[in-house]
């Protein structure tokens, strides 16, 4: 393993980690397609045995083995370590799960190829929250989605928190960006995806109704906490579905909401 051992967290070699906020991570031009944070062993794990390559791993002593076990096919990567108190004011807070690594951002596929040969997946539209974006991925992966597609203004499924959040299985579960509606329901009609839009809408059918009445591929939209979904989106929908509510609740959280609806949807 290639250890190099830091003593300030003014060190230049960690750039990567002090002075690049998660925004300006993506938009790095070297390396190509820019880079994510990812945060604790397990994730770090996760990530590379989903494909990713890390540029370099930032841990403290007492995780050095541990390290070594994650970056057994990645040899050359620059493993830094630190203290407690470097790590800290490195990046203001106390970085108590084991790593941190900064990972080469993949390329996106291409939405056909994300989609092929599935039969539930989830459209994230314009949701801003990462803890949100992690949580729904979390539900994809343990209910049964076999894809997210998420719009352009959509959180980025990458930052830390919505990593976090989803327990690593934003890099289990395969996911892409979409365009703007009017391509993006081609695209899914094409592959033969019926789209329900999850709305408080005047004309929608209740979840477990639906379920029954729609025997082929579903595409599950979700919008924006209290937004919802966009008028465009409404109108690319080819149903609306509304979870059936009870104590003059009208509706869930949207992360509680695509849980409940990807339980109803999944032995479709």
């Amino acid at each position: 393993m290639r250890i190099e051992r830091i003593t300030s967290a003014d060190d230049e070699r960690l750039t990567d980690y002090r002075d690049l906020t998660d925004v300006a991570l993506r938009r790095v031009l070297e390396p190509a397609g820019g880079l994510y944070i990812a945060e604790s062993s397990k994730v770090i794990g996760r990530a590379i045995a989903a494909g990713h390559v890390p540029r370099s791993v930032l841990v403290q002593e007492k995780w050095l083995d541990e390290a070594e076990r994650m970056l057994a096919a990645h040899p050359v990567v620059p493993v830094y370590v630190a203290d407690a108190e470097v790590a800290e004011r490195l990046t203001g807070y106390a970085v108590h799960r084991g790593a941190l690594a900064a990972m080469h951002r993949p390329a996106l596929p291409p939405v056909a190829e994300v989609i092929e040969g599935a039969r539930l997946v989830v459209v994230l539209e314009d949701i801003v929250d990462h803890t949100n974006v992690g949580a729904i991925f979390r539900a994809a992966a343990g209910l049964g989605a076999e894809a997210v597609l998420v719009s352009a203004r959509c959180a980025d499924p990458l930052y830390r928190r919505s990593v976090r959040v989803s327990m690593g299985t934003v890099f289990q579960v395969p996911w892409t960006r979409l365009p703007e509606w009017p391509i993006a329901r081609g695209m899914l009609h094409d592959a033969g995806f019926h789209l329900a839009a999850l709305a408080l809408a005047d004309d929608a059918v209740a979840l477990d109704v639906f379920r029954e009445q729609v025997p082929g591929p579903v595409a599950l939209m979700l919008g924006a906490e209290g937004d919802g979904l966009s008028r465009a989106a409404l109108a690319a929908a080819d149903t609306a579905v509304i979870i059936p509510m009870a104590g003059g609740v009208d509706s869930l959280n949207v992360a509680a909401a695509s849980a409940v609806a990807l339980w109803e949807l999944r032995s479709r």
